[in-house]
């Protein structure tokens, strides 16, 4: 189901991090918000994780309202899973344990498949130190597809791995979204990631969205030089 951000404004005291955004991710399909530290892509992601409270506008997954400014649920309490940069596992936990967090007891024979889908599997009952940043980040993307969620938002999530690993890692979990159907949300500041792992492409700049569209129309028509800039070299 779409994740549709409706005239969203936010901000921080007297700074304007977000001006007018309206945006549709689509079913199916992983868009980016691309853009440089400061644009507003994490605040963004974080309106719809509820990490952050909506100020202005609303959000609605599957047509049904999930936040404004009156209605903010809590993290725990919204159908979407979260991937963060550094994954944030459970130290004190095994790799099953962490898969297995967000399900119930009925659930929990499942977290095998899970950790074999990702390329994990032997590995359930290692802790996360035990594993390499690679492995780390596809034990935190099999704990937040586990429950099966409505959106996944994904913020930088593999800008803590090497590139030569990254580059794979990107195109295994472009694999894995698309066969399960997910609504994607992914944050990056790099423009050749964006390329390469989304369906369309929000560029954002200085709180709003400048261009929203496919990789290759983004490559072929920019329409700004702020658009130009970011795929000039690639």
């Amino acid at each position: 189901m779409s994740l549709e951000f409706r005239h969203i404004a936010h901000a921080y005291g007297s700074v304007r991090a977000l001006e007018d955004i309206s945006l549709t991710a689509q079913e199916g399909e992983i868009t980016c918000l691309l853009g440089a530290s400061g644009c507003g892509k994490s605040t963004l992601l974080g309106l719809a994780a509820g990490l952050l409270s909506v100020q202005h506008g609303s959000i609605h997954l599957g047509g049904d309202l999930l936040a404004d400014s009156g209605t903010n649920p809590p993290p725990e309490e919204r159908p979407v899973g979260l991937v963060f940069q550094d994954g944030a596992l459970f130290p004190h936990m095994t790799i099953a344990r962490n898969v297995g967090f967000g399900l119930n007891r009925s659930e929990q024979g499942a977290v095998d498949g899970w950790l074999d889908m990702v390329g994990l599997a032997g590995l359930g009952e290692r802790y996360p130190h035990e594993l390499s940043g690679g492995q780390q980040q596809r034990a935190a993307l099999a704990r937040a597809m586990a429950p099966v969620p409505k959106a996944m938002l994904m913020d930088e999530p593999f800008a803590s791995v090497d590139i030569v690993l990254r580059r794979r890692l990107r195109r295994d979990c472009r694999r894995l979204l698309c066969e399960q159907g997910a609504t994607v949300v992914l944050v990056t500041h790099d423009p050749e990631e964006a390329l390469d792992i989304a369906d369309r492409i929000a560029v954002m700049d200085a709180g709003r969205i400048v261009q929203f569209d496919t990789p290759d129309r983004l490559r072929t028509e920019p329409v700004s030089d702020v658009v130009a800039a970011f795929f000039e070299d690639i």
